[in-house]
């Protein structure tokens, strides 16, 4: 162990003997920082002076003004025992008061007389094992964690279907999901009629996105309507509780899942009211599920302060009063008790980004820590599942396929509906290897999308990459969007990924051909000039600290291509060239065809520019038939010329006409003795390609 005097963990000592301190004290003060107290009160005190900071306690049982049994309660009682770990040693060997002072929460017993490397061993293995627990608790606060960003992702996407079509902000759900989660918190508080868990709050919370799924099914000149509605169309708008419960009754899997059931209990019954005036079952009372009552307080509040097509928004205040009031219906007296507790807190708590919530993360991660009568790993294995079951619910609504990847072992996991949907198992060893994975996606796209996702950075780790998988037999456009996880060591590694893949093939059928004649090149299918253009100008302007190479090249004695073997020949070679150049390029790296036989590369680098150019061009030459592939080629970076788009193309083809006058088959930077009409020509490097 560390013997720096300010890394020691301190360790209290809490007996009533000066000779039994004084004998711990010379057993353990090499190793850590020993404080004493020679009584309960001290040692209570010197719990309050330095809470955390205490790694173990050493406590006698028999000792004046408080024993070792009131020091246990205070630490009860103030949750010290929590985090604490607690030695009891003393000549007290009476079963029923070792008993109680387990029950009470010690780790472990020593009698006395007791021997120096027994004492030493056991507070060594307590220590290591808080240490153990502690490290649990963090990994379990940081899946959870992970697991809210993902449901937080999750809800948008159903937010934004649904309100897309409704005209309304995107953040409503986020709001209802806020707002009935602290109205959900402060029942809690208020009243032990409902016995409130944390995850069940956070149950309730989450299914609360749902609520208004059913206005899918609802007609968007209804709903959209700027002015009022008919009876005859408020009718149709009242279908949308139903129509949403029924959805989720459909749902061929997960009919047991208890998140399942709270949203369809939220989805049919939001719009009951509390004396029964409600609809579409005119429930009353608490024959409303209470999800659903929360979940109607939170919702009519979220309408009332926001605009709509068919009204202006009420103030916050004027929201609540109506609300109190029953101008919107009536609603529990809890209820709305609770929303008069939390009035004052609601406008900044509410309609922000969504925090992870660090109290039902510690919450659940202190169940962990401390259970009752399931075990630490059991008890996190219940929890992981409860997450994954959210997970493979929300994938199903959305009818997304997720998946995360992790290096070591190689591995990657989807969620059932993804599996289901792909024809492959959930769980697949060494992916790169697999015969299915490989037949499904190709061993290219598998590979260069692989290479995409180490290629990140823990600053920008998202990719986006389009491809064709093969389907059921048939070719579907996929576009796979993947997040990068990186570890925090120094430098960082890269761990794997998570990420989705989402159908875009009919959208892509049906926009290839537009996209083909707005943005690529006819003959080769690079991009063309002017599109090329946009690109490169948006990528110069939204990545201002990076270094940009613009690189201009032709084929040499092309013409004689076309005069020796005719024009068709001379098209076969530039589709050659453009797919060489296809490959000889990054994933990032933009390539069009400026024209006849110009082409354009837009290229970011690190270091060494001069070693990629080197050697996209030895890539690029060699020969096509009988037809030798030669190029002349100019390049100019950023770091010289600027970040404009026009000056840069200026310079490289300035670069590229240098090149040529030094004889072709070359490379050439460009440098400013290039002004004035390329009247000299810098010197050939050694290796007589370059200038």
């Amino acid at each position: 162990m560390n013997l720096d005097q300010n890394s020691k963990q301190k360790l209290l000592i809490a007996d009533d003997s000066e000779m039994n301190r004084a004998i711990l004290s010379d057993m353990l003060d090499g190793e850590y920082e020993i404080i004493e107290a020679e009584n309960g009160l001290e040692a209570v005190k010197e719990l309050s002076r330095y809470g955390d900071e205490i790694s173990l306690v050493l406590l006698d049982i028999v000792m004046p003004q408080m024993d070792g049994f009131g020091v246990l309660e205070e630490m009860n009682r103030n949750g010290w025992i929590k985090t604490i770990p607690v030695i009891m040693i003393s000549a007290e060997n009476a079963s029923s008061r070792i008993e109680r002072a387990f029950e009470l929460g010690i780790s472990d017993f020593i009698s006395r007389p007791f021997d120096a490397l027994i004492v030493y061993r056991r507070v060594v293995n307590t220590l290591l094992l808080y240490n153990k627990q502690k490290e649990l608790m963090a990994l379990v606060m940081e899946q959870i964690r992970e697991n809210e960003r993902q449901s937080e992702m999750m809800v948008d996407i159903l937010s934004h279907i649904v309100e897309f079509r409704n005209g309304e902000s995107g953040l409503h759900v986020l709001r209802i999901r806020q707002l009935t989660e602290l109205l959900l918190r402060r029942l809690a508080q208020k009243t032990d009629q409902y016995s409130l868990s944390e995850q069940e709050i956070s149950l309730i919370s989450l299914a609360a996105a749902l609520h208004d799924i059913g206005k899918i099914a609802i007609p968007e000149q209804i709903l959209n309507k700027p002015g009022r509605l008919t009876s005859e169309e408020f009718e149709v708008i009242k279908t949308h509780a139903m129509a949403g419960a029924n959805m989720l009754k459909a749902l061929p899997m997960h009919q047991s899942e208890p998140l399942l059931a709270t949203a369809y209990e939220i989805c049919r019954w939001h719009h009951e009211r509390y004396d029964g005036r409600g609809y579409p079952d005119g429930l009353k009372g608490d024959e409303i599920p209470l999800s659903a009552q929360v979940v109607a307080v939170a919702d009519v509040y979220d309408a009332l302060v926001s605009k709509r097509v068919y009204k202006k928004a009420f103030p916050h205040e004027v929201a609540v009063q109506m609300v109190v009031t029953g101008e919107c219906g009536t609603f529990n007296p809890l209820l709305i008790q609770c929303l008069l507790d939390i009035a004052d807190s609601i406008p900044k708590e509410i309609g922000g980004a969504k925090r992870p919530d660090q109290r039902q993360a510690r919450a659940i991660a202190e169940e962990v820590l401390h259970r009752d009568k399931a075990d630490a790993s059991d008890r996190t294995l219940q929890l992981l599942e409860h997450e994954r079951m959210k997970y493979n619910f929300f994938a199903d609504m959305s009818q997304e396929i997720q998946f995360e990847y992790k290096v070591s072992p190689p591995i990657v996991t989807l969620t059932a509906w993804g599996a289901n949907r792909l024809g492959i198992d959930e769980v697949i060893m060494s992916p790169h290897r697999n015969q299915k994975v490989i037949e499904l996606m190709g061993a290219d796209h598998l590979r260069e999308f692989s290479g995409m996702l180490q290629s990140t950075t823990p600053e920008q780790p998202v990719v986006k990459y389009d491809c064709q998988i093969n389907l059921g037999g048939e070719a579907r456009w996929t576009q796979l969007i993947g997040r990068a996880t990186w570890s925090s060591d120094l430098p960082p590694r890269y761990l794997g990924a998570i990420g989705k893949a989402v159908d875009t093939h009919d959208a892509h059928v049906k926009m290839s051909h537009l996209e083909n004649l707005a943005f690529h090149d006819g003959l080769v299918g690079l991009f063309n000039l002017s599109y090329a253009r946009q690109r490169i100008q948006e990528r110069l302007n939204d990545r201002v600290n990076s270094k940009f190479a613009i690189v201009m090249f032709d084929l040499d004695h092309f013409k004689s291509a076309n005069d020796t073997y005719g024009h068709l020949f001379g098209n076969e070679v530039l589709i050659y060239l453009a797919d060489k150049l296809r490959r000889s390029i990054r994933s990032g790296d933009i390539a069009a065809r400026a024209g006849g036989d110009e082409f354009l590369i837009a290229l970011e680098y690190v270091e060494s520019l001069e070693n990629i150019i080197d050697r996209i061009f030895h890539l690029l030459i060699g020969r096509y038939k009988d037809f030798p592939i030669s190029l002349s080629m100019g390049v100019a970076d950023t770091e010289q010329i600027g970040r404009d788009f026009e000056t840069l193309f200026h310079a490289a083809d300035q670069a590229l006409y240098a090149a040529k006058r030094g004889g072709r088959g070359r490379y050439c930077f460009y440098d400013h003795s290039m002004n004035e009409m390329l009247s000299v020509i810098s010197p050939i490097e050694e290796k007589g390609e370059t200038c």
